[in-house]
This record gives structure tokens, sequence and C-alpha cells, in this order.
């Protein structure tokens, strides 16, 4: 059967989290979303807290929606993260990157690198990483906005490595209509779901048709000419209040 999954998910587990496991189990299993790869900050976590984190998302998955623990490791200087899912111990914060994909492939999980445009961590990629990658995450909604991600694009066509996407989600500005679509077959776990990703039995999608599309030709230009007048209108509201606070100022 075809799922439709959400990546690279948020809750107040995280530090940076405002919505609760149920609130967003809650939320995308009403957007139509039957799976949710939650992928928690590494600071504040330690092993106990790993695990009563999988406890808990365990206790909030039902029968619309399955919700699969995973850390986002970052390195010392903060720049380049990789989500990992799978029964992985807690690897710790800020660690070398090769490290934390050679830990997790050792414990049979699975590793995404997310975000490349996020700090330029593109620039950092090593290609002795790609072995332990089942994708490249090239589009992420807080990150990337409305349109994919043009160097984590140019990465994906100098890789061969499999694109996803990710929403990023922190809060409700980071909802939007991009889903993994996973091929899993028989009764659904978490087992299956990430074997599904390892061996790339997956595509993505946005606006509920391939998102390759966003990537070239006039879908691809319209897309980054919203995504200009979004980030140009969120400009112009942050200095708004600014300017009116100081219209406002006495002389």
């Amino acid at each position: 059967m075809v799922l439709r999954a959400a990546f690279h998910i948020h809750s107040t587990w995280s530090y940076d989290g405002s919505w609760t496991l149920p609130q967003i189990a809650s939320a995308f299993a009403a957007r139509s979303y039957n799976l949710l790869l939650v992928s928690e900050h590494d600071r504040g976590f330690s092993e106990e807290r790993l695990r009563d984190h999988r406890r808990a998302c365990k206790a909030v998955s039902n029968d619309r929606i399955l919700l699969i623990p995973g850390i986002e490791y970052s390195d010392p200087t903060n720049t380049v993260h990789i989500l990992v899912w799978g029964d992985v111990p807690f690897l710790g914060e800020g660690r070398q990157t090769l490290d934390v994909l050679q830990q997790a492939g050792e414990h049979g999980g699975v590793c995404v690198f997310a975000h490349p445009a996020r700090k330029a961590a593109w620039q950092a990629f090593r290609k002795e990483w790609l072995g332990y990658l089942a994708g490249i995450e090239v589009w992420n909604r807080k990150t990337d906005g409305w349109s994919p991600g043009r160097e984590a694009g140019q990465l994906v066509l100098e890789t061969g490595a499999s694109p996803l996407v990710g929403i990023d989600f922190h809060t409700a500005k980071q909802f939007f209509p991009l889903a993994v679509l996973m091929n899993v077959e028989g009764s659904v776990d978490e087992r299956k779901v990430l074997d599904a990703l390892r061996l790339g039995k997956f595509h993505c999608e946005a606006f509920g048709v391939d998102f390759d599309i966003f990537t070239r030709g006039l879908a691809g230009s319209l897309i980054k000419l919203l995504e200009s007048f979004r980030r140009l209108a969120a400009r112009i509201l942050r200095f708004r209040p600014f300017r009116s606070r100081s219209s406002q100022s006495p002389s």
C-alpha cells in the first residue's frame, strides 16, 4: 500500500517546538497523512529521554496515523544536521557528522541529510556520507519556503542521492502540502516504513502532484516567483511594526 508521510516533524519534546505530539498527530491525520517521521533536536536529549520519547510516540499512534520517533543531530558548529530514525541509542549532542552516520548505520538506523541550504550546509557535504544516507532533503518548508532548494537540487544531481521533502514542522506556519509517498507491503509498522525508506521505495509530492514538476519549467519558475514574493512580504511585515512604534515615539 502507499502511505502518505510527513517528514521532519518537531514537537514540544524539542527545545523550539510549540505543538504536543497529540496535537500534531491529530492535525496531520486531519490533513490525510498516515505517517509522521518525528525528528526532535538532539539538544537536551539523553538515552532515558529518548526511550521516553519512543513510548510517547507509540502512545499517540493509532489506526489513522503512525508516529515514528527520531532525532535531528547537529555537528559541533550547528551547520550540518542529520535526521536519524530507527532503533538507535542516543548518540550525543554536537557530534561530528561522519561519526553520527557510522554509529547510526551500525545500529541499522536510517539517515537523511537535512536542509542543505541552512547555513550553506551543502558546502560541507562529503561524498563519503553517501553510503549512509537514504536521501537528501531537497525541499524543506522552514528553510526553503515555497519552492525547492536550488543548492540541494544540484547536490542530488551531482551525487545521485534520493530527493526527499520535509516540512520541518515547529509551528502552524510550516503546514504545507509536501508529502513522501511510501510503498509499504502488508501491515504497517515502524520497521517496514524504515525499510521502505532505506530501499528507496518512495516518491515525493507537492500540492498533490510529483514534486519534480516544481524543479523545472513554467511551474518551477512560478513557484520560485511566489517564494520571492513571500519573502518580500515577510520582510515588509517585520519592518512595519518598527515603523509604527517609531512614528509614535515623542519628538
